[in-house]
């Protein structure tokens, strides 16, 4: 893969990473709730599912998963239901709720899960992998590229959002955004409730 081809894939994957959506919300709802590390992981975990998407369309998989309406419509049943549980979890947030020191580990283990499965449940990532990536995918493309193109993926999804829960616990910046986290999680909520909808209304 050529150093031209190479940054565009990059740039690619940097706006898809940026486009506000679950994943974004999730990694702000961990960070207000767990601190550093359990946004770390939930970005973290985002990306390992991110890697799997991209794994599954340069071999093809993805672009098979589209023309499956069937498959695609239990993906988002799901996703949206999960969406749903998560945003229904933010707004029953209590003020001052924040994990504990020795709730810490439970609480990077439920980030990474939820990261992992806001992915996982997440279908449009299939539409933007077999509509974008899918250009970057030749025929006589071989073993290394096609890892590049995954690794440069989850790199990229991995990289902003942990750069977004750095700068969000940053030591300045995080007591400011918790005096108001109460009012930021039950926002949260609304937009994955919503993001919720908005899946299941374009499954209809």
């Amino acid at each position: 893969m050529s150093l031209s081809l190479w940054l565009s894939l990059v740039a690619v994957c940097a706006l898809g990473a940026m486009s506000p959506g679950p994943s974004l919300a999730l990694v702000l709802r961990h960070t207000l709730g767990g601190g550093r590390a359990s946004g770390v992981s939930a970005g973290v975990a985002h990306a390992f599912g991110v890697g799997v998407y991209a794994l599954l369309t340069v071999w093809g998989l993805g672009a098979l998963m589209a023309r499956q309406p069937l498959l695609f419509q239990l993906i988002s049943w799901a996703g949206a239901a999960y969406l749903a549980w998560l945003g229904i979890q933010a707004l029953r947030s209590r003020p001052g709720e924040f994990i504990e020191p020795q709730q810490q580990a439970t609480a990077r283990l439920r980030a990474a899960r939820d990261g992992l499965l806001v992915a996982f449940g997440n279908p449009k990532l299939v539409v933007f992998f077999v509509a974008l990536l899918s250009q970057f995918v030749t025929p006589d493309l071989g073993l290394a590229g096609k890892l590049i193109i995954v690794l440069t993926a989850m790199l990229i999804d991995a990289s902003w959002y942990v750069l977004v829960a750095l700068t969000l616990s940053n030591s300045r910046i995080l007591p400011l955004v918790r005096r108001q986290a109460h009012w930021l999680q039950r926002l949260t909520g609304v937009v994955l409730l919503g993001l919720a909808l908005r899946v299941v209304w374009g499954v209809l």
